[in-house]
């Protein structure tokens, strides 16, 4: 797939649910209801972007290019 030039607020965003994400994922984690509440609250920013409203942009992969883009910047960071 070409590189989707993602706007810096929606990298952000996605990263940030990532971050979110994991930190309810292990067992009883400190603030529950604040993590899926941020958790929540990113889900709509990043569903509802203005990027996604643009032609070229409104398609599955551009999704999934995101995610996998944003997965990797988390795996880099830990190694």
């Amino acid at each position: 797939m070409d590189h989707i030039p993602f706007p810096d607020n929606l990298i952000r965003a996605q990263q940030d649910w990532h971050y979110r994400y994991r930190a309810l994922a292990v067992p009883r984690p400190g603030r529950a209801t604040e993590l899926r509440r941020r958790l929540l609250l990113l889900s709509v920013r990043i569903e509802w972007h203005p990027f996604w409203s643009t032609p070229a942009e409104w398609m599955p992969a551009a999704r999934v290019e995101l995610r996998r883009l944003t997965v990797g910047d988390r795996r880099a960071e830990a190694a």
